[in-house]
């Protein structure tokens, strides 16, 4: 159906313990193609016994995981990382499949995940402790650090082939192991990703796929006691909930949360740099990103020209089947990501929007929608105050570099935010004054596996990427040792 050199890469079942399997009494749920409905694969749907299982295996295996020499788990997370590359082209098959994206949209992003799992391959070597000037001369005062033991991680539907590494990746390279629950739209991704970790030589139980449900499986790896890390991609209303659920055993907690990201283009922009940084924001994956562009801000007096720009850009975007060339835009995940375009639309038009470009449900069908520009967006649109996930650009204007910082920063939301200007000392003002934890500078793609992810505010707290993305998964321990003047007997 995919047509994949290696058909073992599509997997139907779950992962627990080294092992593929189909509990009897589970129900099943279906993966589906969302640009055409066609169903992809049945899996079993595992309930809070798979997921207890699976935390129990990642147990037992955590105390030889986390003794095993750093050198040992940099070399198989090495494998882990030649096997994704040796398999790019299946990867982004199954993908393309299951989320919709463009399959060279699909193949970039299984790269990126990919050097996650060779950036902490390195860091795994990394983890450093110290030493601390005693205050007494028969002391040694030490610092090490220690794998926390096992994690938790909950991924999302719109990017599962690189949050599933960028999470993975430093568990297992500071020593801990993982039981993931990937999401329900996006299964395949995850479960290939095991089979090729298994390929690599990871031990049993060190990394366990249970796709499954939220009041299920979720619940049982935020509760259970022998979770003692959780790592969460998604909104903020379902991070508040899971960590208030993790508070109960005081559980450590990272969270990558929602986001309301403003683009800001000023006067002395480059017209063409802020057009095409807003083009790879905005409309990246249909614009179902946390950090697309959501809100977009032009100053007076580039404000004309800008609008017709990007209108113009927008209008050219090829729509239509991730698999077909040269295809830019694919589906919408669901008919809910469509409502939700449609009424951040709608009552945008109602408040006084003019729509350039697009503007309506694709001649597709599904959920194939109009990459859309609305021109005169104002405060009191929900565009302006909700994520709309979908392929939407609402431009709104501003006069001035205050008006703009305050603009920007007036959302619950400190993800990720763009400007564009070639004004040097604005550069440094307005990177201390937006209160976003990834700020893009004349570009609308700022990621890299070997800098710090993550938000302010709303947006979540901890980071992945970067050397400090091991941190997460560490303790740190403080050794006194005393009596060391005094000779052995």
């Amino acid at each position: 159906m995919l047509k994949l050199a290696d058909p073992n890469l599509l997997r139907d079942s779950l992962f627990i313990d080294g092992a593929w399997v189909k509990p009897p009494k589970c129900g099943t749920f279906a993966v589906q193609n969302p640009a055409n409905g066609q169903q992809l694969a049945a899996l079993p749907l595992a309930g809070r016994d798979q997921a207890r299982a699976a935390v129990d295996a990642a147990a037992r295996a955590f105390p030889d995981w986390a003794a095993r020499p750093a050198r040992e788990r940099s070399q198989l997370l090495r494998r882990w990382h030649g096997l994704v590359l040796e398999n790019v082209d299946d990867l982004a098959r199954i993908l393309t499949a299951e989320q919709g994206k463009p399959l060279s949209e699909a193949r970039g992003e299984i790269l990126y995940g990919a050097a996650f799992f060779e950036w902490f391959a390195e860091e795994a070597k990394r983890v450093y402790g110290e030493t601390i000037p005693a205050p007494n001369a028969d002391q040694r005062l030490l610092v090490i650090r220690q794998p926390i033991g096992v994690c938790a991680a909950i991924t999302p539907w719109n990017f599962p082939m690189a949050m599933i590494p960028r999470k993975a990746a430093p568990a297992l390279a500071a020593g801990c192991t993982m039981v993931l629950k990937p999401a329900s739209a996006t299964p395949l991704s995850a479960l290939a990703l095991a089979e090729l970790a298994s390929r690599a030589g990871i031990p049993a139980g060190v990394f366990n796929v249970v796709p499954g449900g939220a009041k299920t499986v979720g619940d049982e790896l935020v509760t259970n006691s022998s979770v003692r890390k959780l790592t969460f991609t998604g909104s903020t209303e379902v991070g508040r909930e899971l960590m208030a659920k993790a508070s109960t055993n005081i559980k450590k907690v990272s969270l990558e949360l929602g986001g309301n990201a403003p683009l800001l283009v000023f006067d002395d922009a480059h017209l063409e740099t802020a057009v095409a940084g807003a083009m790879a924001s905005k409309f990246r994956n249909m614009g179902q990103t946390c950090v697309c562009a959501n809100r977009i801000y032009a100053q007076d007096g580039i404000y004309d020209r800008f609008v017709e720009a990007l209108s113009a850009a927008v209008s050219k975007l090829k729509v239509g089947d991730g698999f077909e060339d040269q295809v830019q835009q694919g589906p919408l995940i669901d008919e809910a990501a469509v409502q939700k375009t449609l009424e951040h639309l709608q009552d945008a038009v109602r408040l006084g929007g003019k729509v350039l470009t697009g503007g309506s449900r694709h001649s597709l069908g599904g959920t194939f929608f109009e990459p859309t520009v609305i021109s005169g967006a104002t405060a009191e649109m929900l565009v302006a105050r909700e994520e709309t996930f979908g392929p939407l650009a609402p431009i709104f204007r501003f006069s001035s570099e205050a008006e703009a910082i305050r603009l920007a920063n007036d959302t619950e939301y400190g993800l990720a935010a763009y400007f564009f200007t070639r004004d040097n000392g604005r550069v440094w003002r307005l990177g201390s004054a937006l209160e976003f934890g990834v700020i893009g500078i004349n570009t609308g793609v700022t990621s890299y596996e070997g800098a710090p992810f993550g938000g302010l505010k709303a947006s979540g707290i901890g980071r992945e990427g970067s050397h400090l993305g091991i941190d997460e998964f560490l303790e740190v321990k403080y050794l006194c040792v005393a009596d060391i003047a005094r000779p052995a007997a």
